[in-house]
């Protein structure tokens, strides 16, 4: 299955080839990350001098139009929009190094969910929601 993934902000593509294409940020030091297509799929590519730690809270935004994809209901979770056999969704992802939670959201409400720390994020599947 191919998935396009836009910022929920702007619209912009952000996975032209094989990962959706980031800007993440870290303390004082910002790059341009890959992340997995695929929800429940973790892996991350960051340049080679990057290193991650888990339970570092990283920022997140657009490469296009550089707003913040942090949520507004959650300081954890990030947010981009997801297109797949003609349907839209939202996916919410963990902004926690090494934490594993994502969430696909239709207009119906939760579509799936995948890793082993959804569970932390219980309260805040009852907030989200996609506008279509």
């Amino acid at each position: 299955m191919k998935w396009t993934y836009s910022c929920p902000h702007c619209k912009a593509m952000l996975n032209p080839q094989d990962a959706i294409i980031l800007v993440a940020g870290y303390k004082d030091r910002v790059w341009l990350v890959g992340l997995h297509p695929e929800p429940g799929e973790y892996e991350v590519f960051v340049p080679p001098d990057v290193k991650v730690t888990s339970g570092d809270r990283w920022s997140f935004a657009c490469p296009v139009c550089s707003v913040d994809l942090v949520t507004d209901f959650s300081n954890d979770l990030c947010a981009v929009d997801i297109h797949s056999d003609d349907e839209d969704h939202r996916v919410f992802f963990s902004r926690i190094a090494g934490e594993q939670a994502t969430f696909v959201i239709s207009a119906e409400g939760l579509r799936s969910k995948h890793g082993k720390d959804v569970d932390a994020y219980e309260q805040e599947t009852a907030q989200m929601k996609y506008l279509l």
